[in-house]
């Protein structure tokens, strides 16, 4: 007997089919099948609409970044090091101007050794990453970031879709897989960040040749070829899947191939490390629908394993199911949604030819200007290619997490206030303490926002806060404010005035977090007038616990 199936669907046909089987007893379900049938497959257009940024993330307030790879190897010459020592003229970015003069120093020329051999020289003898995680759980952090990829197109994980990675060469291990092990052992969130959408524009330099002196014209390793490393150490690796093909054979053709790559060199990314937090070191996703389509296998395999999505895909632009992210700066207005800012020591990788751009006043500046605006702080420790922290790092962090073991409870699982805070550079220097306009508190957030925000940190250059600058935020009944910059004497703060809108009530007593010593202090109309006690000499901010009668 014939049976005619009018089915256009092969999809239908499969689902009836189904059916048919499970009712007549043929097919018979088990536990695990079943719990397979149930996981979700949504479109990221299904996830965005919904997604809610994480309770953890937003309780967490302060990440370790460790931003670490073969570009650490060279001393000097700047955070992007691999394209600059292929420039014997970088222009405009002085950070990288020393690195084509060190590299012919150090190394030899470009020609004959590249990048490829720096990598290759890139031992990570000493990385222990139980001992970092742990440090830095020890120091205050809640979560830890990875870095996966840079612009130099390295994977820094056990990759099966591209041979330039640390297990096949340089350090023959698998970093990310290290961290998120040791991370998960301790406890804490484990995240990673890519940066390798652009590396076939950074890597331009690395087909060209000098312009002048010994070696004019002579061709950069970029155009070597797989045939040419026959006796070589890189025997069997072909340079073209390092620095991308030659600039005149990128066909569309080529461009689309090396997209396709990339999604699936991060969907395994995604897949084999489970990450909580990937970040894209870009103002959208990378490669469009590529990147996109690995955010949604982020969310999908989050949400089937936690029953809701865990997750954080962070990008530098706003953008539906995302969290923003700024680059070496804060925002400037206290925000409705979760927002992270990430700062690092000097050039994000380890270099000796820069001065610090951050210390421990400035990291706490970011830190507390950040949780006050609704933020998170994710601080880069820029390691030695060894895998150790320098110790002039090191001492910096030690402070921070003695700071932090004292004040956390005024930075972690709080939230913002009506407004982030008070004071001159709230106010508006021009304007008297005791008056004008708390500008953060209106409607002119998306003013203040459209203002730059990426590299607008405060550094070790900058001039110290007045006496007056606190910030707030709070925990449940608990308020804390947090005085920036703390001198002894009298300060007030308006608006915590009895006539000012935003006054959050009667304040019934005020002590100091660290030792619960009470403060004295006066409400008046006009404002909060607080009588600091004695500092000698420099003081790190100093947190003030408030209670408010109802």
């Amino acid at each position: 007997m014939t049976f005619l199936i009018p089915y256009k669907s092969t999809k239908l046909l499969k689902k009836h089919l189904f059916v048919y089987l499970i009712f007549t007893g043929l097919l018979f379900l088990s536990p695990t099948y079943y719990s397979y049938a149930q996981e979700k497959d949504l479109s990221w257009e299904e996830l965005a609409k919904e997604y809610e940024c994480p309770e953890w993330f937003r309780d967490a307030k302060f990440g370790i970044w460790f931003h670490w790879g073969p570009q650490s190897v060279p001393e000097q010459g700047g955070g992007w090091y691999a394209r600059h020592m292929y420039m014997q003229d970088v222009g405009k970015q002085t950070f990288g101007k020393m690195a084509y003069l060190y590299h012919n120093l150090t190394y030899g020329h470009p020609s004959e050794f590249g990048f490829k051999d720096v990598i290759n020289s890139w031992k990570a003898e000493k990385f222990d990453a139980d001992a970092l995680i742990k440090y830095s759980k020890e120091n205050g952090a809640k979560y830890i970031v990875a870095l996966a990829n840079h612009h130099d197109h390295f994977d820094l994980f056990d990759s099966s879709y591209h041979p330039w990675n640390s297990v096949n060469v340089g350090p023959k291990k698998d970093i990310i897989g290290e961290f998120e092990k040791a991370t998960r052992k301790e406890g804490l969130k484990f995240g990673v960040t890519s940066h390798d959408d652009r590396f076939l524009n950074w890597w331009q330099p690395a087909f060209g040749s000098d312009e002048s002196g010994e070696y004019k014209g002579v061709p950069y390793d970029g155009r070597l070829t797989k045939a040419d490393g026959k006796g070589k150490w890189w025997e069997g690796l072909d340079p073209a899947d390092l620095y991308g093909p030659a600039p005149e054979n990128r066909t569309p053709e080529v461009i689309e191939e090396i997209k396709e790559n990339w999604q699936k060199r991060h969907i395994e990314l995604v897949t084999k490390y489970k990450p909580d937090l990937l970040y894209n070191d870009g103002f959208s996703f990378t490669y469009g629908e590529y990147g996109k389509e690995v955010a949604r296998t982020l969310y999908n395999n989050n949400y089937n394993e936690n029953g809701s999505v865990q997750a954080v895909m962070l990008l530098k632009r706003n953008e539906l199911g995302t969290v923003n992210e700024v680059e070496s700066g804060g925002s400037n207005a206290l925000r409705d949604e979760p927002w992270q800012s990430e700062i690092t020591f000097t050039d994000w990788f380890y270099k000796t030819d820069r001065h610090l751009t951050h210390d421990t006043r400035t990291i706490l500046e970011m830190l507390i200007e950040a949780v006050s605006k609704n933020g998170n702080l994710l601080l880069n420790i820029e390691l030695k290619p060894d895998g150790t922290i320098p110790g002039e790092l090191k001492v910096i962090i030690d402070n921070v997490g003695d700071w932090l073991k004292i004040n956390g409870e005024a930075i972690y699982g709080t939230r913002p206030w009506k407004v982030y805070g008070d004071g001159k550079s709230v106010r508006g220097e021009s304007e008297h303490v005791e008056g004008g306009e708390i500008r953060n508190a209106g409607d002119d957030i998306e003013e203040k926002t459209k203002k730059g925000e990426h590299y607008n940190q405060r550094t070790t250059a900058s001039p110290e806060f007045a006496s007056d600058e606190v910030r707030f935020t709070t925990k449940g009944d608990d308020f804390y404010i947090t005085v920036m910059n703390p001198k002894t004497g009298e300060f007030v703060i308006p608006s915590f005035g009895k006539a000012s809108e935003v006054n959050p009530g009667n304040l019934k007593t005020l002590t100091q977090l660290y030792d619960g010593r009470s403060i004295t202090f006066k409400q008046t109309n006009k404002g909060l007038s607080i009588n600091m006690p004695a500092i000698n000499g420099k003081s790190y901010p100093v947190v003030l616990k408030a209670k408010f009668k109802k």
